[in-house]
């Protein structure tokens, strides 16, 4: 339970600092970001080829199309906890079952730190909306076009949850 409460905390903290340019626009989806496991296709996208993790991250974007992604330590342990070889992100939209549009690549530290900030033509509406971040650059050298994703939005649940057995009815 405090697992899922400080990422709660910490995905809330990183939307206050995405708020201050957005604060006349509204949130039209807001969510974690989470680490990728191998062999899960998302909209066509396979994921990456090892796990991925991330210390915090959050993904927020607006009925306009602006799309705010901040991650903070997406890392491979494989790596030594670190982006081995990924040196560049973008980050994908997905609505429904397809990747409506894609960001521009931007840098990924070695400590697996990135923000994206574009602004994205979407589909109105866009239902089943989820972020993918995906491999856009490896070793300094920016791909034709993004590849697998490493980390993607997700709902944040602790595994003591249990809304439905805790009730009276």
């Amino acid at each position: 339970m405090k697992k899922a409460f400080s990422r709660v905390v910490s995905a809330f903290a990183l939307a206050g600092i995405f708020a201050a340019s957005t604060l006349a626009d509204e949130f039209a989806f807001f969510a974690p970001i989470e680490g990728s496991n191998p062999n899960v296709t998302i909209a066509g996208v396979p994921s990456g080829g090892a796990p991925w993790v991330v210390r915090r991250g959050v993904a927020v974007l607006n009925e306009n199309g602006k799309l705010r992604v901040d991650v903070r330590g997406l890392v491979l342990p494989s790596a030594g906890n670190t982006a081995g070889p990924i040196t560049q992100v973008a980050a994908s939209v997905v609505c429904g079952d397809i990747v409506a549009a894609t960001s521009g690549p931007v840098p990924l530290t070695t400590t697996g730190d990135a923000e994206i900030h574009a602004k994205l033509t979407l589909p109105s509406p866009c239902f089943g909306t989820a972020v993918l971040v995906r491999v856009a650059g490896v070793n300094g050298t920016v791909l034709a076009a993004p590849s697998a994703w490493i980390a993607a939005t997700s709902v944040a649940k602790d595994a003591d949850d249990d809304h439905d057995h805790n009730h009276e009815r």
